[in-house]
């Protein structure tokens, strides 16, 4: 077999192997989650700029007759993150700021 080939076919699982442990891992910005796993319900009305939630904590979003949960599970380094970045496109019709509370159990530290 080619030696080139060999090494490319080589990497390209490494590759693969590496995405899906991304995958399987969540995001740095969390993961959306079924709403019956939320440990909390949070209504977003036009008069809701901002939420304060702690990191780890899976919530249920509620927005008129819709919703989203969202597992915080994020990035130690992830203090804050605009709500529009992960609700389903066209949700929020205003932009919607969650700051995340480091907890030191949930952080290891």
């Amino acid at each position: 077999m080619n030696r080139k080939l060999l090494i490319a076919g080589a990497a390209m699982l490494t590759w693969t192997a590496a995405a899906a442990a991304a995958d399987s891992h969540g995001d740095i910005l969390g993961t959306a989650e079924p709403a019956p796993g939320a440990a909390r319900t949070i209504v977003i009305g036009s008069n809701i700029d901002y939420v304060n939630l702690d990191r780890g904590e899976i919530v249920n979003f509620i927005v008129g007759d819709k919703s989203f949960a969202w597992s915080f599970a994020t990035a130690g380094t992830i203090s804050e993150l605009d709500l529009n970045d992960i609700a389903p496109p066209g949700l929020l019709d205003h932009r919607v700021k969650a700051y995340i509370k480091r907890l030191p159990l949930y952080d290891g530290g």
